[in-house]
């Protein structure tokens, strides 16, 4: 009989939401960073500047404006790709054996449809942490962007409806590659392993 693996383990579900706050906690200055350096006509040159003249000029507030909505991102992104997956594994390969090819489209087709789905989110994260200046003066914003309620707002004003989904092509073509490839290495070490133990207990 086929083993249901239980995504219902109060330890695992704490370690998980653990792993997500710190691994946001440490992450998000460096998307911070990222993304003042990817802005056109940015006007720093290396990352130690950037983080330097951020600091200085903005505090090391400055830093995690979009960790909340990070957070929030997190949440449904992750939900939605694990039972994306799931389902995409029982469609096509249902006696759960190791299958390359059906790991690498249930993984693509699970972020593609996780991106998707939080892209707005995402475009909310990218203008707290670039505070785009252009974007906040033409709706008359004056210092510094803070709080997801306020970023939705402005995004809704700037784009409407549409402008939450700005960039939303690129974002899956991201993830796609992204989460095939973290499952198809999952799948193979988990195969790997498993079939070493087998073969250890199996008699000489």
């Amino acid at each position: 009989m086929r083993k249901i693996r239980s995504v219902k383990d109060p330890p695992k579900r704490v370690a998980g939401s653990m792993a997500t706050l710190l691994h946001d906690a440490v992450m998000n200055p460096a998307e911070v960073v990222k993304q003042r350096m990817q802005m056109y006509h940015s006007p720093y040159k290396t990352v130690l500047q950037c983080v330097r003249t951020l600091r200085r000029t903005e505090g090391l507030g400055a830093f995690y404006r979009s960790y909340t909505t990070q957070l929030t991102m997190n949440i449904p992104f992750q939900a939605i790709h694990f039972i994306t997956y799931e389902f995409m594994q029982e469609q096509i390969n249902p006696q759960r054996q190791y299958n390359p090819q059906t790991h690498i489209v249930s993984g693509a087709l699970a972020g593609a449809v996780a991106a998707a789905a939080t892209t707005p989110l995402d475009v909310c994260k990218t203008l707290l942490n670039t505070q785009e200046n252009m974007a906040l003066s033409s709706v008359n914003i004056s210092g510094h962007l803070s709080g997801m309620a306020n970023a939705f707002r402005t995004v809704y004003q700037l784009g409407g409806v549409a402008g939450y989904f700005k960039g939303v092509q690129a974002r899956v073509i991201y993830q796609m590659p992204s989460t095939a490839i973290s499952w198809s290495v999952y799948e193979f070490f988990k195969y790997f392993l498993t079939k070493r133990e087998a073969n250890k207990k199996t008699p000489c």
